[in-house]
């Protein structure tokens, strides 16, 4: 039985990639997938950040954020490249929601960019 979060964001995952093939992104080609982690706590992010660094994934910067209620939040992302495929994305998500858990930080889903 799936974690019900990581279920939700298995179904962002599908619903964005409809929407990209819907709106004529290149599926031939590979995207800039970007993983986004966050927590108020700087040291359990920093702590994410090396692990993800360790196991080879190419990691953005730590930045801080304020969120909508002013406190303060540090993020980063994972980035990778990769083909427009549900299946690939999908297992791709699952490996980044357990580090997140693994690391007591939060997940955030994942975005990418349309490409011509």
């Amino acid at each position: 039985m799936l974690d019900e979060e990581l279920q939700q964001w298995f179904e962002h995952t599908e619903a964005l990639i409809e929407a990209l093939v819907e709106d004529g992104t290149n599926e031939g080609v590979h995207h800039t997938i970007e993983h986004h982690f966050s927590s108020a706590d700087f040291d359990l992010l920093e702590k994410a950040a090396v692990s993800a660094f360790k196991m080879g994934l190419e990691i953005e910067e730590p930045e801080e954020a304020e969120l909508e209620d002013g406190s303060k939040v540090f993020a980063f992302d994972i980035v990778t490249e990769q083909p427009l495929d549900i299946d690939i994305i999908k297992d791709e998500t699952q490996s980044m929601f357990q580090l997140a858990k693994q690391c007591k930080v939060d997940y955030d889903g994942w975005g990418t960019y349309f490409e011509e």
